[in-house]
């Protein structure tokens, strides 16, 4: 789609865009969900893994991996026309963590990747956008193979607020991804407008 031509006797129309981090663990598929869903070639950072890494990098149920994003993936997708949302996924390792204050300004919401065979990895994610505030929906990656649960068994498992949306997802199915995104941005301009209203109470 190009913007900015207007048909006749129109001015043309500026999009709105929005920023959507995706986030998680090591291995998640961030980098797969950017590029499954991206109208233009993603941006990506990976490096292949070596084995100085080895001793901090945990591999359990990622065996086969053999790269990690070291700064971010960056992508785009038109939702409709006039909507277009630019993703920025997160690296998942500890050491590489300094990087989400500087990817996070101006987000509107967040993805929080999960794997329910490392549950534990999104935990991070989770706590850094409670405390920041910034609405973020945790979709769950169904990883072939993987155990599959019940999402309320998820969302216990993850102790999440009631108010966090938790959806199944296929981080490789460009309309799995879209429903994810459509998805944060429903709940993320709820959010945004639940808290103006009780400030202006």
């Amino acid at each position: 789609m190009i913007f900015g031509r207007s048909e006749r006797g129109k001015p043309p129309v500026e999009p709105v865009t929005l920023k959507i981090l995706v986030a998680g663990g090591f291995g998640v598929g961030k980098t797969t969900l950017v590029g499954a869903v991206s109208e233009i070639r993603p941006l990506r950072t990976e490096e292949l893994l070596t084995e100085a890494g080895r001793p901090v990098d945990d591999l359990r149920g990622v065996e086969g991996k053999h790269t990690t994003t070291v700064a971010m993936d960056f992508g785009r997708i038109t939702i409709r026309e006039g909507l277009v949302l630019y993703l920025f996924g997160t690296p998942g390792q500890e050491r590489f963590w300094f990087m989400w204050d500087e990817l996070s300004a101006g987000a509107l919401g967040a993805v929080v990747l999960a794997d329910t065979r490392r549950l534990e990895g999104c935990f991070a994610a989770i706590d850094y956008f409670e405390r920041r505030s910034i609405p973020f929906l945790v979709g769950v990656n169904c990883f072939d193979g993987a155990p599959r649960y019940p999402a309320e068994d998820v969302r216990r498992a993850l102790d999440l607020d009631a108010g966090v949306p938790l959806v199944m997802c296929d981080a490789r199915d460009r309309e799995s991804v879209k429903e994810v995104l459509i998805g944060v941005v429903e709940h993320a301009m709820a959010y945004t407008a639940g808290r103006r209203q009780a400030v202006a109470t």
